[in-house]
Parts: structure tokens; sequence; C-alpha cells
């Protein structure tokens, strides 16, 4: 009898153990197919923001085939676009980058509209002034507009950067430098003879922004979208990126020329192909520049 109490006590026992295994076994399972669709939706969403990042490059690019000189307004817009889209594609996907990268892309879609809206109304008084005028008249006024047009809107630029507390960058420049014994600096676009990256650029007068110690994150992105130098990370307000060195210098309220070295942080040479540059204030883009080494 007490054998038989025994053995049952142990089939139960048994069952028990068994039960707990399945429902564990069920439980992950459920968990790690939670996990992969979370991280489905989250590479969704991102390739959804460049999507349209790359819908407004496109954007871009017909307008300024469309204009007979060139809009300096437009072509540094393009430009922003395409280095918030080269940061998304080498950044970590996850929720905070997403938010800030879509955050910035609402700020990009505004500007657009606006600055093509401009570029509409420009173009059709063009074609009013080109059906009242003979055609001497006409090239001369479709001259005339076009660059006070032109004045116009770098005089609003210009005011808007003004009046905005930050610091902004202009003249951005990267390019690969051999490194002599002495110190002597030599330009090169050859991959494989450069020893550093340089990065040049101005920062540009502002009156509101207080004079001081102050501080630009560079950021340089090789061919394979490998970030070169100190490859450090930065989070302000919960929104993470990484930068390739820390430029640190005092602003004394007038336009100042920096420039900076970055280092390959592999033993192998530099890659060859096209380089990205950008320049962030905090956590905000305001430049972007690209180079290529043969």
């Amino acid at each position: 009898m007490a054998n038989n109490t025994a053995s049952a006590g142990l089939k139960v026992a048994l069952g028990i153990a068994l039960a707990l295994f399945i429902g564990t076994g069920i439980y992950t399972a459920s968990l790690y197919k939670d996990k992969k669709q979370n991280e489905l939706e989250l590479t969704d969403q991102k390739n959804d923001v460049l999507k349209d990042l790359n819908v407004m490059a496109s954007k871009y690019d017909v307008a300024l085939s469309e204009n007979q000189v060139t809009n300096q307004s437009l072509v540094e817009a393009r430009e922003r676009i395409k280095g918030l889209i080269d940061s998304v594609q080498v950044s970590e996907t996850n929720v905070k980058n997403l938010r800030r990268y879509y955050n910035k892309y609402n700020s990009l879609k505004r500007e657009m509209d606006a600055l093509l809206t401009e570029n509409d109304r420009l173009k059709v008084e063009n074609m009013q002034l080109a059906t009242t005028l003979d055609s001497t008249n006409v090239r001369f006024e479709e001259s005339r507009v076009f660059n006070d047009s032109l004045l116009v809107q770098n005089t609003a630029l210009a005011q808007v950067v003004e009046n905005a507390a930050v610091l902004t960058t202009a003249n951005l420049k990267g390019f690969g430098v051999i490194e002599r014994n002495n110190g002597k600096l030599i330009p090169t676009e050859r991959a494989g003879r450069s020893d550093k990256i340089r990065v040049c650029f101005t920062v540009a007068k502002n009156r509101l922004v207080q004079e001081g110690n102050k501080e630009l994150y560079i950021q340089v992105i090789d061919p394979s979208r490998h970030i070169l130098g100190v490859n450090g990370q930065v989070t302000f307000e919960e929104q993470t990126f990484n930068y390739s060195i820390i430029s640190k210098f005092n602003y004394e309220n007038g336009n100042l020329d920096i420039c900076e070295f970055v280092t390959n942080n592999t033993d192998k040479d530099f890659e060859k192909g096209r380089y990205v540059v950008n320049v962030f204030n905090v956590n905000e883009l305001v430049s972007s520049s690209e180079f290529t080494l043969k």
C-alpha cells in the first residue's frame, strides 16, 4: 500500500513538473515572438522614414532641375535631408531614435513645403512676365525678378539665423591629408595615402549666442556606414547618437574658422568611396557635406 501511495505521489509530481515545463516553453516562445514582431515593426518604421526622406530629396532635385539659376536655399535644404538620411541609416533601430528622426523629418517637411511654394510662385511670376514683355525685356525682367527673389530669400534666411540663439556653421568641408614628420599637412584624394581626415568649417556670427566655451559634435561616416574617430555616444533628452570627435572652442560673437582631425579607428587604410560629414549642435543637425577618396 505504501509503495502504491509513493508511486502515485511521484506520478503527480512528475505531471506537475511536466506541466510547468510546457507552460514555461510556451511563455518563452510567446516572448520571443513578441520581440521579433517589435523588431520587424521598428525596422518597417525606419524604412518608412528613409522612404519619405528620399521622396523629399527627389522633390528638391526636380525643383532644382527646373531652375535656370541655382537656388542656394534649395541646395542647402537638400543637403540637410541627405545628411539626415545617412544618420538614419547608421543609427540603432529603437523607439527613441525613431522619435527623434520623425521630429526632424517633420521640421524638414515644413521647410520644404515653404521653399517649394515660394519656388512655384516665382516660376508663375516669371511666366506671367514673359507673356507681357518683348523678348529683350523678358530676359532682363526674369533675371531681375529671380535675383531679387534670391536676395529676399537669403536676407530672410540670414534674419532667421541671426535671431535664433543657437550656433550654426557654414563652409563645411572634409578631405584626406598626409601628415609629414615635420608637421606639414598635404591634402590628398587618395584613400591609401591619407593619414587622417581633416574637417573644416566656420562657426557663424550670432549676436544672440552668449560668449564662452562651446562645443559641436562632428560625425564622419565612411563608405561602409561606419563612424570614424572615437565613435563615442552621447544622449540629450533621451535622444542618442554617435560622434567622431567633439569640437571645443571659445566663442566670442564673431565668425570663427575651425579645423579638426578624425582618425581611422582601425589598423587598415581608409576605404575608397563617398564619405559623409555631419555637424550637430547638441542633437540638431546644423551642417552636412560629403567628399570622395579614390
